[in-house]
């Protein structure tokens, strides 16, 4: 079993004012694909650097299948890595970087022989062994990365933004590549990314980071669909969450929020009742914001002019600034929506898809839910 526990492990460097990366606590089961998302500097890196033993660790405790390895050498770890560089020896055939590792680890010959065949088969490297990594693509240098991770059969993989060089439609194969390898594989893998597409389609789970701590760890849909902060509501997603300022009223037993002249009434299921004159933050994914009401009873109007327009083929993006207040309300739209800069449109944001949070971005329902 292949289990890895990070208990509160932190890193400060030499001279910095604040550590790298401050009480992360998370346990990656076995077989599963945990994704560490996040903006550049938020410590995510540096958290895979210290699993694989290439950092050092300043406080906490690091152990797999229930080993503590805070002090045992990057070597003894049994851990593979895939490098954003590829890493690959271009003096060496495709053939001799993957069977590097096993070399030095004395395996007999014929034992690399048969994982060699056996990894070039599974990644279509076959035909490429005795070419050099000058004489392949982006793409086929990458795979050959992966082989020479999946060729040592450790307990664990790490991945520190393998695709990262690779251009769009590469990236999007290759990373059907990873997913497919994981279901065949079904190996603990610890993957490093700041693309949410890359996270949201290979994670079992996806562990968001912001300035060195985690914001938040749960399934791809879940972090999406109920956000701990407005951090992570505003990081996750394309275009993100729209988000807005709002007073609670004491309509509808608090739970009714004022945009400057407009007034909201949250479904119960949303939000719970804060006192008069609190201060939150309202937020509503594009999705749910439609220039086309539905009719139900949760929509709300909201009068605004139109000062962009994203067409991008299958739907729309219209981004609106809201009447009287400026603020900018995006809709995500069929591709088929007829709106222009500066028309005068009535958007539709259906409030049981709402999100409220308190002064701090704290998400008040997943608060109520927890208590």
């Amino acid at each position: 079993m292949a289990i890895v526990r990070l208990e509160r492990l932190t890193k400060i460097y030499e001279r910095a004012q604040t550590p790298a990366v401050k009480d992360v606590s998370v346990e990656i089961g076995h077989g599963e694909f945990m994704v560490l998302l996040g903006p550049s500097g938020c410590g995510k890196t540096t958290t895979l650097r210290m699993i694989a033993g290439l950092e050092s660790i300043s406080d906490g405790t690091l152990s797999i299948d229930g080993q503590i390895v805070n002090g045992v050498p990057a070597k003894d770890r049994d851990i593979a890595m895939v490098f954003q560089s590829y890493a690959l020896y271009p003096h060496m055939t495709v053939w001799d970087n993957l069977a590097f590792g096993l070399k030095r680890r004395s395996i007999p010959r014929d034992e690399i022989e048969r994982r060699v065949r056996n990894v070039a088969a599974t990644l279509g490297l076959s035909e490429f062994l005795k070419r050099k990594p000058h004489a392949l693509s982006g793409g086929q240098r990458q795979r050959v990365a992966l082989g020479r991770a999946i060729v040592r059969n450790p307990k664990v993989f790490l991945f520190d933004e393998p695709l990262s060089n690779l251009d769009a439609a590469l990236r999007v194969s290759t990373r059907g590549e990873i997913a497919a390898l994981h279901r065949r594989l079904g190996a603990t893998m610890i993957y490093v990314t700041h693309d949410q597409v890359e996270a949201m389609t290979l994670g079992t789970r996806i562990c968001i980071m912001s300035n060195g701590r985690v914001a938040q760890v749960g399934t791809p849909l879940d972090v999406y669909h109920n956000p701990a902060s407005t951090f992570v509501a505003g990081f996750l997603g394309n275009p993100p969450m729209n988000l807005f300022p709002a007073v609670v009223t004491d309509d509808a037993g608090g739970r009714t929020l004022a945009i400057g002249s407009l007034k909201l009434t949250i479904p119960p299921e949303r939000m719970a009742p804060l006192p008069p004159g609190t201060s939150v933050t309202f937020g509503i994914r594009p999705e749910h914001v439609s220039a086309h009401g539905q009719g139900r009873p949760t929509e709300i109007p909201f009068s605004c002019e139109v000062v962009q327009v994203e067409r991008l083929g299958a739907e729309t993006l219209v981004i609106s600034e809201i009447a009287d207040s400026g603020a900018r309300l995006v809709a995500r739209s069929g591709g088929d929506v007829a709106l222009d800069l500066g028309d005068r449109v009535t958007l539709y944001a259906d409030l049981s898809a709402a999100h409220v949070f308190d002064a701090a971005g704290n998400a008040l329902r997943q608060q109520t839910e927890t208590r």
